[in-house]
């Protein structure tokens, strides 16, 4: 069944060359709510973005990740979906994920939307038998139509989100992680991005969200997830949790 379990986790993300600037230390560790600790007398420095942590997620649970910038929210997503090791602690994920966020990763600039279409398919894990049976689809949904044919270094930012928006949601996935919103480009794109990442995220089995608006996190998550300086400060029911954290910051 699918499940995520994160057993004492601990993740230190490294900082090279920054040893000596003591400024650029305080800015960092202010920044990020972490510590920044000195390693063996080297000019690397790390920021420990996640502290010990616990979390046991099964299937059917739609969880926001919450706190401040740099409290930890984006170092649990990246964790989960391998893309940060722990250096303590262990991590099972059982289930295939989908990971929402740095959806334009692995797309070049000189192919065409087309050749994207395959290229982005089959890093998030599609064959290349599966992906081609589906561009049709993807290229139709994307709204791009001409556009297609011409390298992605011709279009706008909107446009290149488009295409990677449209890939990276035509898979079911077991799991799906969420990162922010996600921009698509024009008013009514938006709106026709929205009712897919709705359909998107009812598909899924587990959902794991880090986001600033509490209108989405209360829309499509029962669960909260209350981050502070890389510990847990409250886990609970969404609206609790918010609650709670709104609380703490007018008090």
């Amino acid at each position: 069944m699918t499940s995520i379990e994160l057993t004492h986790v601990t993740v230190d993300i490294p900082i090279f060359d920054a040893g000596s600037r003591s400024l650029k230390n305080n800015v960092m560790a202010a920044a990020t709510g972490g510590q920044i600790k000195p390693r063996d007398g080297t000019r690397k420095v790390s920021i420990r973005a996640i502290d010990d942590l616990t979390l046991d997620l099964q299937h059917g649970t739609k969880i926001g990740l919450i706190g401040h910038n740099g409290a930890g929210k984006s170092t649990i997503l990246r964790t989960i979906a391998g893309i940060y090791e722990p250096n303590e602690g262990r991590v099972d994920v059982d289930g295939s994920v989908a990971a929402m966020f740095d959806i334009g990763f692995g797309m070049d600039p000189d192919s065409t939307g087309w050749e994207n279409i395959i290229l982005r398919g089959m890093l998030i894990g599609f064959s290349r038998k599966e992906i081609e049976a589906r561009a049709a689809d993807i290229g139709e949904w994307s709204g791009l139509g001409e556009f297609l044919d011409m390298p992605l270094r011709t279009y706008s930012s909107g446009m290149s989100t488009r295409l990677a928006f449209a890939v990276s949601t035509s898979i079911t996935p077991d799991i799906l992680l969420i990162d922010e919103g996600i921009g698509a480009g024009d008013a009514a794109f938006i709106d026709k991005a929205k009712a897919r990442l709705e359909e998107f995220i009812g598909n899924a089995g587990l959902l794991v969200m880090a986001s600033h608006s509490d209108d989405l996190l209360r829309q499509w998550c029962t669960e909260g997830l209350w981050m502070e300086h890389g510990k847990v400060r409250f886990h609970g029911p969404i609206d609790e949790t918010l609650d709670r954290y709104s609380a703490s910051r007018t008090a």
